[in-house]
């Protein structure tokens, strides 16, 4: 079964903390990018996020949002647990970062 409560970190030096997963399977935590395209301060943003539904056998597909504190942005993240043979736990994930702008004509370039 995947828990995802606690402390992940990836290769960039990002982290985020997941607090306990309910019966529903929402949690909520916090996300500290190590990369950012911004001169603002990078602070920690709040995440929301819904595992695989709970009736599930091994629960380890789920999905995230970050709003970030220090841009006009969020980003949705799209994710997936594993554990190797010897018990490493990893997180496979993709994303899409969706970012304000000003004209309906510029939508084009608002999503990375």
């Amino acid at each position: 079964q995947c828990d995802l409560k606690g402390l992940w970190r990836n290769e960039l030096g990002s982290n985020m903390t997941i607090l306990a997963t309910n019966t529903a399977g929402t949690f909520s935590g916090s996300y500290h990018t190590a990369v950012a395209a911004t001169n603002k301060q990078n602070l920690v943003s709040p995440l929301q996020g819904v595992q695989q539904h709970p009736s599930a056998k091994r629960r380890s597909m789920f999905s995230f949002t970050v709003q970030w504190q220090f841009s006009d942005s969020t980003t949705a993240f799209e994710s997936q647990f594993f554990v190797d043979h010897c018990g490493k736990e990893t997180l496979e994930t993709t994303w899409l970062l969706q970012e304000e702008v000003l004209s309906h004509k510029d939508t084009w370039k608002a999503t990375r």
